[in-house]
């Protein structure tokens, strides 16, 4: 396809196509056809012409980088964005109230106005705070820039050049070796020992061997094809370009993870939908007094005026700063447990995860082959996996058990590198290939034991000649002087079978025996050669032979072109069976997942037969599960006439879900509890995570690899590797790993459901002011009695007093049952719901007015004013004109006289709200369990309580806030009256609590559990 083929297509159509599985006959075709068609040589390459010609057409070899959003839009949406736009709404309604005040009165109120810069200060001050952390953690990497090679060798007219790998077009002949990256997808012409690491496209740790046939009709898995940023591991190459730029295996993962939108997150939905539900109480509240107050007799300025007032005081103006500094200290005490948030809202989504879509290499394996197990002396013995802890059964005073070692450090190529000497055996690094370098940390750890290393038996046993591994023999050589004698030693290793056909001898408890080919020594070997494989090991075979001192004297001249010493008739001695080994906390890991009801499933590129071990390993699919092929297997039956409902486990393989719909897959996840997707391609990662979030799941995914930037970037919440992980797949992730280990995820499903508990706890702590805060302006229009409490103090308690309380509540401990619950149906357990409101507004919220009324009775009482006096009484009360308003005793009160009384009530009245909120904030440290039972060891809320009363003390005493402020100073005992209500607060709540835990599901649970 060319270089406009995309942009005729519309979005949906480019996205349906991108996510189609790789269809293409390149590896197929014979090389005359292929040569037609990109009108080539591949002996002399492209004429320089020809690729003038092409190059115009297709375009420069490079990838479009994926648009990024400007740092501009990326501050307006904190700004303006969810909860921002209620305060936002709420600073115009006051700038607007005091406009039709200003043009109505000589001297209006400024009340309005200081309440709307309040709230635009608020707005933008916690703007900038979110930004700001979420810049912190989520700068842009030009990963993708990183991933093209700089330079490559090419063949024009016969010339060989180095050009700049962006100028290779189709057709190009180039040649590559060992250590360079693949600079475009390519056809291999001729090849020599050639691997690849092919980890980032498909997730196998192990270097693939490439040659120039045909292997498989899947172009990933045939050995013809190699792929564009892909590493080439040693040997050389010569191959043809078949595809560039955009249009490589790469340029479409690429395309299709840039391509993928961001959905809302789950707590984004939430603050929507509490949005939704505070606006229509507020709407509702003020529509209904605005009619009454028209009823009522007021003017219609008058009644707008009291309309925006209702409005703004249900706003609750800290709750943004609140939940904002929450989701930072979750995010900052995540990173302290290795799980960077890039984005703050990812923090609860990870909480709300009902599926994980795991990867495995890396993330539940260690991405380190190890050998796991050893048979020799037809037994099986485990060996060392996890560094520091020593399993290892096999041992080295039996002779047979000395010998494989020997042959095993011998006849291997791989070094430790330099500098390691603190660092544990087995997590050291090595110079050679994975096999290699596990079979090297096996023989050290048991050479370590034996007071000796490999280096010294190695030069013990000095190396004479070595037939490297190659593909076509399958095996490796080398011949070694033998310490102390006149003699050689052969040994070699290599593909198990390979091996046992060379061999005409065994050794068994140090003495070598015959082995014909009907020999029960055959047999045993076929059936350990088995049980190993199905253990999803990577079996090798070891043999050695004593070459005779008289063909083979010390000097022999060795030739390993023209072979001149014997490959067979040798003694074999036994297997090694390597794995890429589970990381030490995954399995429990992955129970602790399972008992919070979340699904862990695997997704990996690697092979059903490792990926089921694996699983079986790490407790994805439990002991008693079985997969339809353990049950064909266990009856002897074919796969086909197993019952489904026996099946609790599946392994499906890529192939078989590349013919699959929707509705099929759809069954799969239904119909199954436990499982593993195996040699799946980044496109069907896709599917798969899509598939789970048709069903209303959702779904965490994680990756390292290139491949899974697509399934990272769809998920609800995509998790890179820090260590391992590739750019690309942090660039598309919300959250990195930062020490690759799949526990830390559950760390961060905790901290997740602790979030979405705490914010909650903070919801309902702030919105039980809402009532004492909106009560007093209702009595106000309804019963026209002065103001009990004023714009400026409920400011303080919504900014000042109830702050520091409200944030404390996200340093609450979690209760018991965190991680025993199911996983929140975001359908069903909102953030906030109709039993939250009821418990806030409608019980604790009406407790808490009645402490304030009561003590704004009692003042104006002390004062002379009863409060049937004060019913009717706020227009007389209100008119500066008029001096001479009398009490209940006659005592005439002038207008500055009745107005310093009245801020005095709104002082008082702002004194009961801190007192009644300090019950309020210990009622909502647990949902379910007794304060009794939680404990009182949160010190932040403890020394919050403590902040409040102060400052709500210094805002009382303070000399000079009477004028700047107008808070007046309290007498000590009219502090008292609000703590009986207080008390009851907690009583009342307590004995709800107590009844929640005594009938669960019962009507208390149902009516006011939130």
């Amino acid at each position: 396809m060319g270089k406009d083929g995309f942009k005729k297509m519309d979005k949906k159509e480019n996205m349906d196509d991108l996510k189609k599985e790789l269809d293409m006959d390149w590896h197929r075709i014979s090389w005359d056809e292929l040569c037609k068609r990109l009108e080539t040589n591949t002996s002399t390459g492209l004429t320089k012409a020809k690729y003038a010609e092409i190059f115009e057409r297709e375009g420069p070899n490079q990838l479009t980088p994926p648009k990024t959003t400007p740092e501009w839009i990326k501050f307006c949406k904190q700004l303006f964005g969810g909860f921002s736009t209620l305060l936002w709404i709420g600073a115009i309604l006051c700038y607007f109230a005091y406009g039709i005040q200003a043009s109505k009165y000589v001297d209006p109120a400024e009340d309005n106005l200081y309440l709307g810069a309040v709230l635009t200060f608020v707005v933008v001050v916690t703007g900038i705070f979110a930004y700001y952390q979420e810049a912190k953690s989520a700068a842009i990497m030009d990963s993708f820039k990183k991933m093209v090679p700089q330079s490559a060798t090419v063949i024009r007219d016969g010339d060989t050049t180095v050009v700049d790998a962006k100028l290779l077009t189709l057709g190009d002949v180039i040649e590559i070796k060992g250590g360079d990256k693949m600079p475009a997808d390519v056809r291999i012409i001729q090849c020599s020992s050639f691997k690849v690491d092919n980890s980032s496209l498909t997730g196998e740790s192990e270097p693939q061997s490439r040659n120039a046939e045909c292997t498989d009709d899947n172009p990933i898995e045939t050995k013809n094809l190699a792929f564009f940023s892909t590493n080439a591991c040693e040997g050389t190459c010569k191959a043809v370009v078949i595809s560039c730029g955009d249009n490589t295996v790469m340029g479409r993962i690429a395309s299709l993870a840039s391509s993928l939108g961001n959905d809302q997150t789950p707590i984004a939905i939430e603050i929507e939908h509490f949005i939704h539900i505070i606006s229509g109480v507020a709407v509702f509240l003020g529509v209904s007094f605005f009619i009454l107050a028209f009823i009522l007799k007021y003017q219609w300025l008058e009644a707008v005026v009291f309309l925006i007032g209702i409005i703004v005081a249900n706003v609750p103006e800290g709750l943004l700063a609140t939940v904002t500094v929450c989701l930072t200290l979750t995010a900052k005490r995540m990173a302290k447990k290795n799980c960077l948030v890039k984005n703050l809202e990812a923090v609860e989504t990870l909480g709300s995860t009902s599926t994980i879509c795991s990867d495995k290499t890396g993330t539940l394996t260690q991405n380190r082959m190890t050998v796991a197990h050893v048979w020799y002396d037809q037994k099986i013995c485990k060996g060392d996996t996890v560094p520091g802890h020593k399993d290892r059964t096999f041992d080295m005073k039996e002779t047979t058990c000395k010998d494989l070692v020997r042959i095993a450090s011998l006849c291997n190529r791989a070094v430790f590198l330099a500098d390691q000497a603190d660092t544990e055996i087995l997590s050291k690094n090595c110079q050679g290939d994975a096999s290699e370098s596990a079979l090297l940390k096996c023989c050290e750890l048991v050479w370590k034991d034996e007071s000796t290393s490999t280096e010294e038996v190695r030069k013990n046993h000095k190396k004479v000649i070595e037939i490297p591994f190659n593909s076509t023999n399958k095996y490796q050589v080398s011949v070694h002087e033998a310490p102390g004698e006149d003699r050689h030693l052969l040994v070699m290793k290599g593909a198990p079978e390979r091996i046992l056909e060379r061999c005409t001898s065994i050794l068994i408890n140090g003495e070598v025996k015959d082995m014909p080919e009907d020999s029960e020594y055959r047999v045993k070997f076929e059936s350990a050669y088995m049980e190993l494989g199905g253990l999803g090991e990577r079996v090798l075979g070891f043999c050695q032979s004593f070459l005779d001192a008289e063909k083979y004297p010390k000097g022999y001249a060795f030739d390993n072109e023209e072979v001149n010493f014997p490959l067979e008739g040798f003694t074999f001695v036994g297997l090694m069976s390597m794995i890429d080994p589970p990381r030490a906390g995954v399995p429990d890991a992955v129970a602790k997942c399972k008992s919070a009801g979340i699904k862990v499933i695997m997704v990996t590129g690697d092979h059903p037969i490792t990926a089921a071990a694996i699983a079986k390993g790490v407790g994805i699919i439990s002991p008693e599960s079985k997969t339809k092929e353990d049950i064909a297997k266990e009856k002897n039956i074919p796969e086909s006439e197993v019952d489904p409902k026996d099946v609790n486990a599946a392994v499906v393989h890529g192939n078989q879900l590349k013919d699959m719909d929707e509705a099929m897959i759809d069954a799969i996840l239904h119909d199954h509890e436990e499982i593993v997707f195996a040699r799946t391609s980044p496109q069907q990662k896709l599917i798969i995570v899509e598939a789970f979030q048709r069903s209303g799941q959702i779904v965490a995914v994680t990756g390292d690899g290139v491949n899974d930037s697509p399934a990272l970037k769809k998920a609800d919440i995509g998790i890179a590797m820090g260590i391992a992980g590739s750019d690309v797949s942090k660039e598309a992730a919300d959250m990195v790993l930062l020490d690759d280990n799949f526990a830390s995820i559950v760390t961060g499903v905790e901290e997740g459901r602790l979030i979405f508990d705490n914010l909650k706890k903070s919801i309902a702590y702030t919105l039980t002011s809402n009532i004492p805060e909106i009560s007093p302006f209702l009595f106000f229009i309804v019963l026209s009695i002065p103001l009990p409490l004023g714009t400026v103090t409920i400011l303080f308690i919504d900014l000042g007093t109830d702050l520091w309380p409200a944030i404390s509540l996200a340093y609450e401990k979690a209760e018991s049952d965190i991680m025993k619950r199911k996983p929140r149906d975001p359908q069903a357990d909102r953030l906030v719901n109709e039993r939250l409101i009821s418990v806030s507004y409608g019980q604790i919220g009406m407790i808490q007015a009645s402490a304030g009324f009561f003590v704004y009775f009692v003042i104006m009482a002390e004062n002379g004013f009863r409060p049937s006096k004060l019913i009717g009484l706020r227009k007389d009360w209100d008119d500066p004109a008029y001096q001479t308003v009398e009490d209940s005793y006659g005592q005439q009160w002038s207008f500055v006289d009745r107005k310093i009384l009245e801020y005095t009530c709104h002082s008082a009245f702002f004194v009961s709200i801190v007192i009644v909120q300090w019950a309020d904030v210990i009622i909502c440290k647990t949902r379910k369990l007794s304060v009794f039972q939680q404990g009182m060891n949160n010190w932040v809320l403890n020394t919050g309580i403590i902040f409040e009363t102060l400052l709500a003390a210094f805002m009382c005493y303070c000399p000079g806030l009477d004028k700047a402020l107008r808070v007046y100073p309290l007498r000590i005992y009219w502090w008292l009256p609000a703590l009986p209500f207080s008390l009851l607060i907690w009583v009342y709540d307590e004995v709800r609590r107590l009844l929640l835990r005594k009938y669960p599901g019962g009507w208390v649970e149902s009516e006011t559990y939130y």
